[in-house]
C-alpha cells in the first residue's frame, strides 16, 4: 500500500470526509483491520481565505507548494490537494514535487466522459465558477462543454459555502436554494459538486426527490477513489474503459 499525502484544512470539514472515506475504502477492499496509510498537512484556513480575498494567487501557490514538499519529504508517494478552488495553483504544487499529483479536475472530467456526458453544470466557490482554471481544464482534458450558473446564482452558491458549509452548518433552506439553481440549468446533462463541501448539503438522492434526473459527480468522492486506486495499485480512474 502506498502512502497518500493530503493537503487539507481548506476546509477541515471536508478534510474529515477525505480521511474517513479513504480509510473506509481501504477497509472495504482489504478487509480485517486494514486502514489507509496517510500523511496529512492541515493548514490554517483563515490564512488562505485572506489570500483568496486579496487575490494573491502567487502566494497561495507558494504556500501550497511548501506543504506538498513537506509531505513528499515525510514519505508521501502521491499528493492530493483537498480542495477544488486551490487547484487554480495546481501547477505550482506539481512543479514542487517529484511524486504524482492527483488533479481533482482530471478525475472529474474523466468520470463524466466515461458516462458519455458532455455538459456538466459546475457548482463551486465563485473563484471556481468565474475563472476558467476548472472549466478550461475540463474542456481540454475531457472535451466537455461545462456550464456555470448565472452571476446572481453564483453569489448564492458562494455565500452558502463560505458562511455555512465550511463552518459545518447545513441548512434545509440552503439545500432548497441549490436545488432551485440546478433546476434552471435546462441545457445541463449532469452536475459537478465542484467544492469539496457541497456533498455535505446535497446528494444524488436529493436531486431525485426533487424531480431532477441529472447525474451527480462529487469531486471529493472521485478524488478519493483515484487515490485508493493509486495506493492499492489498482487501475486509475482515468485508465478505466
Amino acid at each position: 500500500m502506498k502512502t497518500i499525502g493530503l493537503i487539507g484544512g481548506t476546509s477541515w470539514e471536508s478534510t474529515l470526509d477525505y480521511y474517513r472515506l479513504l480509510n473506509q475504502g481501504v477497509r472495504d477492499r482489504l478487509g480485517g483491520f486494514h486502514s489507509a496509510r496517510l500523511l496529512l498537512s492541515s493548514v490554517d484556513f483563515a490564512e488562505f481565505v485572506s489570500l483568496l480575498q486579496s487575490g494573491d494567487w502567487a502566494m497561495l501557490g507558494d504556500r501550497l507548494a511548501v506543504e506538498a514538499k513537506l509531505l513528499e519529504t515525510a514519505g508521501a508517494q502521491v499528493i492530493l490537494l483537498c480542495t477544488n478552488t486551490m487547484h487554480k495553483v495546481a501547477p505550482a504544487v506539481q512543479t514542487a514535487i517529484s511524486v504524482p499529483f492527483l488533479d481533482i479536475r482530471s478525475e472529474c472530467g474523466a468520470a463524466i466522459a466515461r458516462q458519455g456526458l458532455a455538459r456538466p453544470l459546475l457548482l463551486g466557490t465563485r473563484y471556481t465558477m468565474e475563472s476558467d482554471f476548472f472549466t478550461g481544464h475540463l474542456q481540454r482534458s475531457a472535451q466537455l462543454q461545462p456550464l456555470v450558473p448565472s452571476l446572481d446564482d453564483q453569489r448564492v452558491i458562494d455565500r452558502i459555502i463560505f458562511e455555512e458549509l465550511v463552518k459545518g452548518v447545513v441548512l434545509p433552506a440552503s439545500r432548497a436554494q441549490y436545488l432551485a439553481i440546478i433546476a434552471k440549468a435546462s441545457k445541463a446533462d449532469c452536475v459537478i459538486f465542484g467544492c469539496t463541501e457541497i456533498g455535505m448539503l446535497l446528494t444524488q438522492a436529493d436531486l431525485v426527490a426533487s424531480g431532477l434526473s441529472l447525474p451527480v459527480f462529487d469531486t471529493m468522492k472521485l478524488h478519493v477513489e483515484a487515490a485508493l486506486a493509486f495506493a492499492l495499485n489498482e487501475t486509475s480512474l482515468e485508465e478505466k474503459p
